[in-house]
């Protein structure tokens, strides 16, 4: 399973368990992904860590200082 983190403004958007889609961007040296519809971002993803999955699970969400943080689990290898 491959994790991945994505900051969500607000509270109460996702729930641990929920399937999500994610839609992939392109910058000029990197990807980024947007939990559908614009839930949560990625940070940025270097070229050789594409996403090959676009539907992943919830595994957890944390607040902190900076927000809140929701981890996605991507039927995938570890990268």
């Amino acid at each position: 399973m491959r994790k991945m983190e994505f900051k969500m403004e607000r509270p109460g958007l996702l729930e641990t368990g929920q399937t999500v889609t994610v839609t992939e961007g392109l910058l000029p040296s990197n990807y980024y992904y947007i939990i559908d519809p614009a839930l949560a971002m990625s940070a940025n993803i270097p070229f050789r860590d594409r996403l090959i999955s676009r539907e992943g699970v919830v595994s957890g969400i944390v607040e902190n200082a900076r927000g809140y943080y929701v981890t996605v689990e991507f039927d995938e290898p570890e990268r």
